[in-house]
């Protein structure tokens, strides 16, 4: 239930605060005077997007709080869901920034739009005129029946099995679109796939081929050096082996007289021992290293053959042609098992879409029985609006294919007249009708739907004295049923229903002209319904209806 409302710099408002109660209470005011603002601030915390021209002049942003009461209404799984603090009461809060930014909390806390709409719509349902377009659309009139119809786990159930059903067909086109791909692409793949297997590539290959042509081109070089550096260690004529040994006889002659010539001596030695295990080697690699053409352009053709693949395939490293080669062997040898899993997929959609039949079926038979309650509440509801002889049947007809709410489509049909044909609403209904029958289909909805409050902004629009009168009938009827009812007329006789009357007005300034929304006191309703009788000459007969009217609502 909505407790209260405070705008401030939003069009004409400066700043307005106004409580509200529960059951019925009207809205009254000249055309003009703001109740459209109002009804579009509190558009805005229902998650309607947000335009920066509605700032009032010369402001930096504006603000729009709505306080609600929602302890009755079994809310605290979207709080919980949210991560939200459940209250009793619920504060939601927009603030539009003339920068054009724009932010929302519930409770005081930042959230995404989303996460206000979804509250939002839960917690009021705002009826202005343009909403009768609805019942032309068959989104909205199957949304009706499934209300009507509590079908929300068999929907839910459908809705299930349809997604899985839409995501195998999806995956089905997909696989059949690869195959066909692939398919066509057979011949390249298993072209590339053997030219990689006929290199017989290893990992490290690459690497030690670079190296052995690297020895290989620069043999002789490599063989003279070594040579030389042979002969420098093992030369006969002074060569540094021959020097170290002569070295280590010198030290072994002191020893007796010298004692630090021993550890001299062992080191001496120790360096006799490596340097000649290192000519030994020296030695072995000359002999090793040997000018070999016919090696050499056998490692350079492997070498070329290497680096070709890597260039006609755009990697660097024979690690890479490798997981290449393994991803062709691997979409070669899918290609053979597509078409066992091509009918595995087949299958299941043909599995799936039985249970989709199957869950469609029972949709169907929950909506045709709603359907006919719906026939019979509209009827028994717009008897009494001034069509005797109204006819409203609902329509139901199979898809050619399920949709994501099922396999039903479904038309509202409606005459007014004795022995008219039956056609769509919008074909048929005048603007009162259409009025009427919106107001029928709310009340039913709001019988079904745990709404908190509904607010009516002039649905009253092409009707007048006793079917006015029945139409607050319906409104009261709702709010005694513990909705809170909100409704914004032109009409004294649903003004007199009201149980709370509120006044929206303008008045101007030496600056400016400001819009006000205030609470009547009795006397201030009686002169109010007067003028919407007499019009701005306020008469004694005038007044006088105006008590009638709202005793008839007091009896």
């Amino acid at each position: 239930m909505l407790r209260s409302l405070y705008i401030q710099n939003y069009a004409l408002i400066d700043k307005l605060n106004i409580s509200f109660e529960r059951g019925f209470s009207v809205i009254t005011g000249e055309t003009g005077a703001g109740k459209s603002i109002i009804l579009g601030a509190i558009g805005l915390l229902l998650g309607q997007r947000a335009d920066v021209k509605a700032i009032r002049v010369g402001a930096s942003k504006c603000v729009i709080e709505a306080c609600f009461d929602v302890s009755n209404y079994q809310m605290q799984a979207f709080f919980d869901e949210n991560e939200l603090d459940y209250e009793n009461e619920c504060i939601l809060r927009r603030e539009l920034y003339a920068s054009g930014k724009s932010r929302a909390f519930i409770n005081d806390i930042p959230v995404q739009l989303v996460q206000m709409k979804e509250l939002g719509e839960q917690l009021i349902d705002i009826h202005s005129q343009h909403q009768n377009l609805l019942l032309n659309k068959e989104g909205f009139q199957l949304n009706v029946l499934d209300l009507l119809a509590h079908d929300e786990s068999l929907l839910a159930s459908y809705q299930a099995v349809y997604t899985q059903w839409k995501e195998t067909q999806t995956e089905l086109e997909k696989l059949l679109e690869r195959v066909a791909h692939d398919k066509s692409d057979e011949d390249y793949i298993r072209f590339q796939l053997e030219q990689l297997e006929e290199a017989h590539l290893s990992v490290d290959e690459q690497k030690e081929l670079e190296q052995e042509s690297e020895i290989l081109s620069h043999a002789e070089e490599i063989k003279a050096g070594l040579y030389r550096v042979d002969q420098m260690l093992n030369n006969d004529e002074g060569g540094l082996l021959d020097v170290l040994k002569e070295c280590c006889n010198a030290l072994s002659g002191l020893h007796d007289v010298y004692p630090a010539a021993e550890a001299l001596l062992a080191r001496l030695e120790s360096s006799y021992i490596e340097l000649k295990d290192i000519a030994q080697e020296v030695v072995s690699n000359e002999e090793q290293v040997e000018f070999n053409p016919s090696r050499l352009n056998e490692v350079n053709e492997r070498l070329n053959l290497i680096y070709s693949l890597q260039q006609k395939h755009h990697v660097d490293t024979v690690e890479e042609l490798i997981t290449l080669c393994n991803e062709y062997a691997s979409r070669l040898s899918a290609i053979t098992s597509f078409d066992e899993d091509i009918e595995i997929l087949k299958k299941r959609c043909e599995d799936l879409y039985v249970m989709v039949q199957r869950r469609a079926a029972e949709l169907t038979e929950a909506r045709s029985m709603a359907a006919r309650e719906i026939e019979t509440q509209m009827s028994s509801r717009l008897i009494p609006l001034g069509m005797p002889n109204v006819r409203f049947v609902v329509e139901m007809g199979a898809r050619k294919e399920p949709g994501m709410h099922g396999m039903d489509t479904v038309s509202f049909l409606f005459s007014a007249n004795k022995n008219g044909a039956l056609q769509n609403i919008s074909s048929v209904a005048s603007g009162g009708e259409i009025a009427r029958v919106m107001l029928s289909v709310k009340a039913m909805i709001a019988g079904a739907v745990k709404l908190p409050t509904i607010v009516f902004d002039e649905i009253d629009t092409g009707v007048s004295g006793e079917i006015a009168d029945r139409m607050a009938d319906i409104m009261q009827e709702m709010a005694d049923n513990g909705r809170q009812v909100i409704s914004i007329t032109h009409l004294p006789q649903i003004a007199a229903r009201g149980r709370i009357h509120y006044k929206v007005y303008k008045k101007d300034n030496e600056m400016e002209t400001n819009s006000h929304i205030r609470r009547l006191t009795e006397n201030e309703r009686i002169e109010e319904i007067a003028h919407m009788l007499s019009g701005a000459t306020l008469t004694e007969a005038a007044l006088d209806n105006a008590r009638a009217l709202l005793e008839q609502k007091v009896n």
